[in-house]
């Protein structure tokens, strides 16, 4: 088959990068045209010397090769993408948004939540929003696909199981959350500044992270009902990955093997979920690089309290594998293809 022709718009950025270091290797892709704002006129090699004699393509506005590609990925700021992804869909490219601007279904929610408003309904009734272990039906001819964000990814993948066997309350779900610094992005921030950040450990947006309507919109989907949640993430003092602890009460007579074998025969299917053997904990170290999620499953009997520890890498799962995997889907692809990366053991 002809390889497809793929363009990355915000291509300096951590997700972006992070999707052109995998897109390179990907059998089934030709990478046609990067783009920043910041860098336009550079090669990508001299924003990034990792990338030196693997690619040095000059960076340049969408508009140069938008015409020319299949599938356009975009990582930037909330509220950039609509025209981007107009631009796409009269070009005919289907446009991979890594941004928020296609996960809420909800334009009020939108607004509240990121002081935006959205522009045109019509490319959103155009759009499906992709995690494709739960939601890959939805995007098989979509021109518009809303990737996931980090944070409700883990979150989404480990309480699923729960929600969907009818073992858990979920009027009041807690949830735990840690991420790396890239989750913060490239742009300089006085708290992801390395003296702030090392050697240090503090929650922040407590009860109040954006994150928190898109992970309830996702979960109140797989319940039928609302579910609330609250939700406090976390930075860690490390690169990348992303841990979540997720405590809600048990309302079934059920132990953690019964628990196990329900998560077990749910993703049993799923190349890229690892429930862990009993005794064994969720850990970064072991996604890192990697498209995978480890789910590990605990409990404590004394206050009937299900505990599920969920790690991803925030840069992959959480953002730049995920959109291949959702790619891979919307071009009838092997969804592992291009992502078979195997972590690294230290």
């Amino acid at each position: 088959m002809n390889k497809i022709k793929a363009g990355i718009v915000g291509a300096t950025g951590y997700a972006g990068v992070e999707l052109l270091r995998l897109l390179i290797s990907h059998p089934n892709v030709d990478v046609v045209g990067l783009s920043s704002v910041s860098f336009e006129g550079q090669s990508i090699d001299q924003v990034y010397p990792n990338l030196h004699s693997w690619c040095s393509d000059v960076l340049t506005s969408p508009e140069e090769f938008i015409p020319q590609c299949d599938v356009v990925f975009a990582s930037l700021p909330h509220g950039l993408s609509e025209p981007l992804a107009k631009q796409c869909l009269e070009a005919g490219a289907v446009f991979i948004d890594l941004g928020a601007d296609f996960r809420l279904n909800d334009k009020e929610e939108y607004a509240y939540w990121y002081k935006k408003e959205y522009t045109d309904m019509t490319l959103h009734e155009k759009s499906a929003y992709c995690i494709p272990e739960l939601h890959r039906d939805r995007i098989k001819d979509v021109p518009i696909i809303g990737n996931p964000g980090c944070y409700p990814t883990s979150i989404a993948l480990g309480i699923t199981p729960a929600i969907k066997a009818g073992i858990i309350d979920t009027t009041h779900i807690i949830i735990d959350s840690k991420s790396g610094v890239t989750g913060a992005g490239r742009g300089l921030k006085q708290n992801t500044h390395y003296p702030e950040a090392n050697e240090a450990f503090s929650a922040y947006a407590a009860g109040n992270h954006r994150h928190t309507p898109e992970i309830e919109q996702t979960l109140s989907e797989i319940a039928g009902s609302k579910v609330s949640v609250t939700f406090v993430p976390h930075l860690l003092p490390v690169n990348r990955g992303i841990e979540s602890t997720i405590y809600t009460k048990l309302t079934s007579d059920v132990s953690v093997a019964d628990v196990r074998k329900i998560y077990t025969d749910a993703y049993e299917n799923e190349r890229f979920v690892r429930v862990l053997p009993d005794g064994e904990y969720a850990n970064i170290r072991n996604v890192k690089f990697s498209n995978f999620c480890d789910i590990s499953i605990h409990m404590d009997s004394r206050t009937n309290t299900l505990i599920i520890s969920s790690a991803i890498d925030n840069m992959v799962k959480g953002a730049a594998g995920q959109a291949i995997q959702n790619m891979n889907i919307r071009f009838a692809l092997g969804e592992d293809i291009g992502l078979i990366i195997p972590p690294p053991a230290f």
